[in-house]
């Protein structure tokens, strides 16, 4: 039934939601809740509250962003009639294997970002942080907060590249796989710059600044979107098809094998660009 679907899609000049009605929910739930964290962190970043708040107050704002891509999906949506329990939705899964994916790359990939790209965290009133014990310099710590703020930001980015993927997949375009590879690097690279360029604004240059711009501003989008050229194709699988059900287990194992893949590719460049 997947292979005849995808020339009907095709006729009617492609599609942007899944033929999965379980990811298919979630995927908009998702994008309509990205103006909501993005407000919030701007509120956040813009007025100095990020830079003067402690941990319990930090931690909780930021809470209190990521807590609703959890919270309001199971308010709100009952998938029993699609012979799924809660923890076999696909807002589940998804926020699962996002979960993984960003607590690998807050973890241990940070520290490249410190040592290969002089990123810097200023915020001298916090004191809960979390990294890794053996890779890096150990000159910086990773604060706690950047783990609820990597998986909003990771969950919207997937989202919005996973659509404009499938949109491309269905559309008129001739199915080859070299339309796929040029989709992947061109979503991957342009979340990448994106970020980049906003968090070099000098609005929030006290909390987050990079010790060599005209580095980071050459090959900053390229080491970042190496996350993307991995995670995008991956994560798009999940439930895609409209019989797929995903366990726990396999999402889980995905997403480790995304990390240690971005972890591989990062090394690899690394290589190349040497550290500061």
């Amino acid at each position: 039934m997947a292979s005849e679907a995808l020339p009907v899609a095709r006729a009617r000049g492609g599609r942007w939601f899944s033929a999965n009605p379980s990811k298919a929910w979630g995927e908009k739930f998702f994008l309509l809740y990205t103006p909501v964290w993005v407000t919030g962190m701007a509120l956040l970043m813009r007025s100095g509250a990020s830079g003067r708040w402690g941990d319990l107050a930090l931690n909780g704002a930021i809470g209190a962003l990521w807590a609703p891509l959890l919270l309001i999906p199971a308010w709100l949506r009952d998938e029993r009639s699609l012979g799924r329990p809660w923890y076999r939705t696909y807002w589940f899964k998804f926020n699962v294997w996002i979960g993984i994916f960003a607590a690998i790359g807050t973890y241990f990939l940070t520290e490249y970002f410190f040592d290969v790209l002089g990123m810097v965290y200023h915020y001298p009133q916090l004191r809960w942080s979390f990294d890794s014990t053996l890779l890096g310099s150990g000159d910086q710590r990773v604060p706690l907060i950047m783990y609820g703020s990597a998986h909003y930001y990771f969950v919207t980015y997937h989202t919005a590249a996973v659509v404009g993927m499938r949109r491309l997949r269905t559309s008129r375009l001739p199915a080859h796989p070299l339309t796929t590879v040029l989709s992947v690097v061109l979503l991957a690279y342009g979340f990448a710059w994106a970020e980049t360029f906003f968090m070099t604004d000098a609005s929030i240059a006290e909390q987050f600044t990079y010790r060599d711009l005209p580095r980071m501003l050459r090959w900053g989008s390229l080491f970042y979107a190496c996350y993307f050229f991995v995670s995008f194709p991956m994560v798009y699988r999940l439930d895609e098809e409209p019989g797929d059900d995903w366990s726990l287990g396999r999402t889980a194992r995905d997403a480790l094998a995304a990390g240690m893949g971005v972890f591989l590719l990062l090394d690899l460049v690394t290589r190349a660009l040497g550290t500061l």
